[in-house]
């Protein structure tokens, strides 16, 4: 168990060092309002006897401390307090925690968007999308969306700022307004504003402005159109369904994998608003897709090749067939199934945004569960979490076990190897 750490008092003015959120934090399992995954936490391999409170106001107090440093004058301050901030919500249900301090962090966010370097805005860009995802669709998260929207688009619409810190904010920009609002006109003009920039690739000659920024600004964009009402899905397919193949021929790797994803993605929705749904224009399109799915251009790297005949083999499938490459993600007890474009844009955004703690957020996030339609969150008593481990002892046997039969085989060969020296 990690050993609670003193606090010591400091002196007015005196510098404060910034310990980062480590593995060893998030092995801590603080506040949730999800009762059933606290209560699992105060078992271990030794048994139930651990001060959970102490561990708890250990963290707890730790996260103060980021959300205070996030003011600071210094911007490496700032900085590891905002990456210890992102951890923690990142791996952690902080529901309570957040709830409270909704304010102060909204307000730090704003500052260090419009105040920090390319790093800090990258940074505090996540950390929105991370403090609404928590928050979930309710007045809370739309208050932090209402108050950073304004911040994120002028950063976005900025052409001199870091392409970087403008591919956060677009991310953000559209994954706080999927998650935060119900105000078709903020839906819409968020959309606008992602269209603004994709839509310059559709141009032949080169555009001065980073592909990468137009591939970020497409991806956001799929997502909030599986949100749309079917009147603004068929006005979008009339827009940009016929322009979109365009883009299959960018030198750029992920913007041909983007494109062919989010055309797998249109069609979806234009055979679930339309039966008799008919694209004329199949014959080339599924050729210039056949031709990128057993794609072996030299001059392409083998990792982009590969990586591109996988896609437009799906992609295929889906603009010729209507078919989907159903794929199972197990979390927990659990396992969900993405069977379709819809779902697999959403469960793609979120993963990038949470990473490794994508699966603790299948399993205790109430908004992600009600998105993916999983229902409330399972019941997980402690002793049944505690059946499904295996103990330390086990494993001591286990181990002890495993190696006495590799010590035993090793020991007939070398008995093995000398006999045949012997004999010659």
């Amino acid at each position: 168990m990690p050993k609670s750490k003193k606090r010591n008092s400091r002196a007015g003015g005196q510098q404060r060092n910034v310990q980062p959120f480590s593995d060893e934090d998030a092995s801590i399992e603080t506040m949730s309002h999800c009762s059933s995954f606290s209560d699992a936490a105060s078992f271990t391999d030794e048994g139930p006897e651990v001060d959970e409170e102490a561990t708890q106001e250990d963290f707890e107090y730790k996260l103060k401390g980021f959300v205070d440093l996030t003011l600071d004058k210094s911007a490496k301050t700032r900085q590891a307090a905002l990456d210890g901030l992102k951890n923690a919500l990142a791996t952690k249900i902080l529901y309570e925690f957040i709830l409270e301090r909704r304010m102060t962090l909204t307000d730090s966010i704003e500052r260090c968007l419009k105040k920090g370097k390319s790093d800090e805005q990258r940074t505090a860009a996540a950390l929105a999308c991370l403090l609404c995802s928590q928050l979930g669709a309710g007045i809370e998260s739309e208050e932090v969306f209402r108050t950073l929207q304004p911040v994120l688009k002028n950063r976005i619409c900025d052409g001199t700022a870091n392409v970087q810190a403008r591919q956060a904010c677009v991310t953000a920009y559209g994954l706080c307004c999927f998650i935060a609002t119900d105000d078709i006109t903020d839906l819409y003009t968020t959309m606008e504003c992602l269209e603004s920039l994709f839509t310059k690739s559709y141009q032949k000659e080169k555009v001065t402005t980073s592909t990468a920024l137009h591939t970020q600004s497409l991806l956001t964009w799929a997502l909030l159109l599986t949100i749309c009402p079917t009147a603004e899905v068929k006005k979008k397919l009339e827009m940009h369904l016929h322009k979109l193949p365009s883009l299959l021929s960018c030198d750029d790797v992920n913007m041909r994998i983007a494109a062919g994803e989010t055309l797998a993605l249109l069609f979806e929705l234009a055979r679930e608003t339309d039966a008799d749904f008919l694209y004329e224009n199949i014959e080339p399109l599924a050729q210039t897709l056949r031709a990128l799915a057993t794609d072996g251009t030299k001059h392409r790297a083998k990792v982009d090749k590969r990586k591109q005949r996988s896609v437009f083999r799906d992609v295929l499938r889906a603009v010729e067939e209507g078919d989907f490459s159903t794929e199972t993600i197990k979390f927990g007890p659990e396992r969900m199934y993405i069977d379709c474009w819809v779902k697999k844009r959403t469960y793609d955004t979120f993963k990038e945004l949470l990473g490794s703690g994508m699966q603790y957020h299948l399993q205790a996030n109430e908004f992600l569960r009600n998105v993916f339609e999983l229902g409330p969150p399972l019941m997980v008593d402690a002793a049944s979490l505690k059946t499904m481990k295996i103990s330390r002892f086990e494993k001591h046997l286990y181990n002890s076990a495993a190696f006495k039969a590799r010590t035993k085989a090793r020991s007939k060969c070398r008995d093995k190897r000398t006999d045949i020296g012997e004999f010659f």
